[in-house]
């Protein structure tokens, strides 16, 4: 497991190349090139857009530094409103300011970014003044990839645990979900938060070839409690995939604060990166697919499944 880099804190980014030094050496020794690395990030998103780019820019560049090549931030990384109203009036299109500095970005660190959920105002918005929860790919060039509206939205009531939210209100879902996408790591499939919780979205995603899934989230601290982990090894393990999820950590504003645990987890189920439920920071993770390749061969688990008929068939006797 890798330690988590916490801000700019010179300690953590001091005692980091140890902790890979291992793995790198062991690359060197074998006959196979280095396994790519990716940074999974979390932050602390409030309504001030420009403070969150600036810390968003600061974690890039280090995840840079480090040789990350593909970057993976949370969801609500451009913002998280403290209203309706304040969620809508500060979202953007996809041709607007805050994407274009991160494609810009991209192409100055030479990097891959993974954007998830970003608040991309609907094609109708001058009618309907709804918004997308999107997922942006952007490649090393700058160039947006692929783009995946989250389809299913969090509308949730639980009074015991504290948690109201309601998605739908201000958001539209999704038409489909989108194919792989091939990166310097690895096919990604995508996923956004509350899609984690169905496991037919990540099972298409695998039969379509992903060797990596990611769920970027702003989970609430009663749901994350009970059941990030859990879901994102579940997820992990039936699709025999690593999963990368970066997260949203701490207090937001005055109605809303986030679990963290940005997590990235293996093909076997374990937990290799953790970023903690405190700060912002990052994990850098190695993504050997040798491991998807050998998890997969050992265990056949696709080659065992039913066609679909069967799971919809009950036999009555």
């Amino acid at each position: 497991m890798f330690r988590c880099v916490l801000g700019s804190s010179v300690k953590y980014l001091a005692s980091l190349p140890v902790l890979r030094h291992h793995h790198l050496l062991h690359n060197r020794m074998s006959t196979s090139p280095p396994a790519p690395v990716a940074a999974v990030c979390q932050l602390t998103a409030t309504p001030d857009k420009e403070a969150n780019f600036s810390a968003c820019k600061q974690l890039l560049e280090e995840a840079g530094q480090r040789g990350a090549s593909m970057v993976f931030l949370p969801e609500g990384f451009d913002y998280i409103g403290s209203s309706r109203e304040e969620t809508l009036s500060l979202s953007e299109t996809l041709g607007g300011d805050t994407i274009s500095r991160y494609t810009q970005l991209a192409r100055r660190l030479g990097v891959w970014l993974s954007l998830g959920g970003f608040h991309e105002r609907g094609h109708d918005w001058e009618k309907d003044r709804r918004i997308y929860n999107s997922h942006i790919i952007i490649n090393d060039k700058g160039d947006i990839v692929s783009v995946y509206r989250k389809s299913h939205l969090f509308d949730v009531e639980l009074p015991e645990k504290g948690v109201s939210l309601k998605e739908s209100a201000f958001t539209i879902p999704g038409a489909s979900l989108v194919a792989p996408v091939q990166t310097p790591i690895g096919k990604v499939g995508l996923g956004v938060c509350y899609d984690l919780r169905f496991p037919e979205l990540s099972l298409a995603l695998q039969r379509h070839g992903s060797e990596i899934l990611t769920y970027p989230s702003a989970f609430t601290l009663a749901t994350g409690a009970a059941h990030w982990e859990v879901l994102l090894r579940a997820r992990a393990i039936e699709t025999q995939c690593f999963v990368l999820a970066a997260a949203q950590v701490g207090r937001h504003h005055d109605k809303r604060s986030s679990y963290g645990h940005a997590l990235a987890v293996d093909p076997w189920g374990d937990v290799v990166g953790d970023c903690g439920g405190e700060k912002p920071g990052m994990v850098l993770v190695e993504i050997d697919l040798e491991k998807v390749n050998t998890t997969r061969r050992n265990m056949p688990v696709q080659q065992h499944r039913r066609d679909a008929a069967f799971y919809q068939s009950l036999s009555q006797s």
